[in-house]
């Protein structure tokens, strides 16, 4: 019974997570001012008290950071399968890397902007910057030319920090096709010419 009782438990916490994380993402998601976003907000779309998430995520950047890291866990599985298959070439595993991560910080401005507000502006931070600092290193290792491959991957990360993602795209109106377009071509430069241009891709 007792067992019973403590899966059921469980189960409800599960439920009562999953749902904070789908509110929060939804209401970040619409909103136009990030930081206006609440607790209070989130419980209420949530269905659940406000203590429940303060007891689950501690605070509001702990919060912001469970919906990014489960907004990341796909595209990181996708990431992986991808670097695992054969056939591109270290150079365009390197592109298709960081046009990920900006795509993903494309598409996710407003809560990498409320991740910023909760006092989370450092990416180093981050849990997920680690993965894809290492992901991009492996890959940076195996192009010729690359004699530092972790200040190279570190470099690059910062090209596309989510602050300068959102001001280029919001601020300075660029198109999220030019942004990814002049990202393919600094990676070409950082690189150094190749007969495999980084240019050339599939447009998502």
């Amino acid at each position: 019974m007792a067992q019973h009782a403590e899966r059921t438990v469980r189960a409800d916490a599960l439920r009562n997570r999953e749902a904070v994380l789908a509110a929060a993402d939804a209401l970040f998601a619409a909103s136009s001012s990030p930081h206006s976003v609440s607790m209070d907000d989130i419980a209420a779309a949530a269905g659940v008290g406000k203590g429940t998430l303060f007891r689950r995520f501690g605070d509001r950047a702990g919060l912001i950071g469970a919906v990014i890291a489960s907004r990341l866990e796909p595209l990181q599985q996708a990431v992986r399968e991808a670097q695992d298959a054969a056939g591109s070439s270290p150079r365009q595993r390197v592109l298709d890397l960081l046009d990920a991560s900006l795509r993903f910080k494309i598409e996710n401005r407003n809560l990498m902007s409320a991740a910023e507000d909760a006092g989370l502006s450092s990416p180093y931070q981050a849990g997920h910057y680690d993965w894809w600092h290492e992901i991009l290193r492996v890959a940076l290792d195996q192009v010729p030319g690359v004699h530092d491959a972790d200040f190279t991957a570190h470099a690059l990360l910062a090209a596309i920090r989510a602050d300068l993602v959102a001001h280029l795209i919001d601020d300075q109106k660029r198109t999220p096709e030019g942004l990814r377009s002049s990202l393919a071509a600094y990676i070409d430069n950082v690189l150094g010419n190749s007969s495999d241009p980084l240019g050339t891709r599939n447009e998502a």
